[in-house]
């Protein structure tokens, strides 16, 4: 059975001819890249903000460095809601400063979460096309074959030639398909997180906590002026 199969495989890989090979490598390259986005946005935990809410939580109680005991700073939200919330204590940089600098680290971590999805959407892209391409290619194969027949064209023939040539077609629109499907759910993923990420930061700055850290500290900063 599996001896069967197996064949049956090759035999597929050898009518299809070099773009169907070139459309399996896109596929496992697309599912090796997909597997690696799960598992990193798995291990950061980036969606989640739990830990977050809770840090807010005491945040806007007043309970300042108690708040950063709650966040888990692996992760991309409580990381930039920790730096936030230490800048604003130290009350030795303005909020301006802080928040620039908070939106520098957030455009990094959503580099970082981003990476590799460029790579799908070019074998989106690019499947359904050599699919085209290989078909195109059949085609003219099969119409060659009955040229060279002359009076003598078996249809046999010329319908073999030309589902053979639809094959690449196929294999790269079922190659497309799922990876646009996919790549779109991550690039979804990813601004979630942002919008995430600037809903926590605003909640840090917008609390009275905050405002009184940043009165506190302009009215230092006139102080030793």
């Amino acid at each position: 059975m599996e001896d069967s199969v197996q064949q049956g495989i090759i035999d597929f890989l050898q009518v299809g001819g070099p773009v169907v090979w070139i459309l399996m490598v896109f596929s496992v390259v697309a599912l090796t890249i997909v597997l690696l986005k799960l598992w990193q946005f798995s291990s950061l935990r980036a969606e989640s903000l739990k830990t977050s809410q809770l840090a807010l939580d005491d945040w806007r109680n007043g309970k300042g460095e108690k708040s950063l005991e709650k966040l888990d700073e692996k992760r991309p939200i409580d990381a930039l809601v920790g730096y936030t919330m230490r800048a604003l204590l130290s009350a030795n940089i303005s909020a301006d400063l802080i928040r620039e600098e908070a939106e520098r680290r957030a455009m990094n971590q959503l580099s970082q979460l981003r990476s590799y999805l460029r790579p799908l959407e070019i074998i989106a892209t690019l499947s359904p096309l050599l699919g085209l391409l290989g078909t195109v290619l059949g085609m003219i194969t099969a119409f060659q074959q009955m040229e060279g027949a002359g009076s003598q064209v078996d249809p046999s023939v010329l319908s073999g030639g030309i589902w053979q040539a639809l094959l690449t077609t196929a294999v790269g629109l079922a190659v497309a398909i799922p990876v646009v499907t996919l790549q779109s759910w991550l690039e979804r993923k990813v601004e979630r997180i942002a919008h995430n990420m600037n809903d926590a930061v605003t909640q840090v700055f917008t609390s009275k906590e905050a405002k009184a850290l940043t009165e506190k500290a302009a009215q230092e900063m006139l102080h030793a002026a």
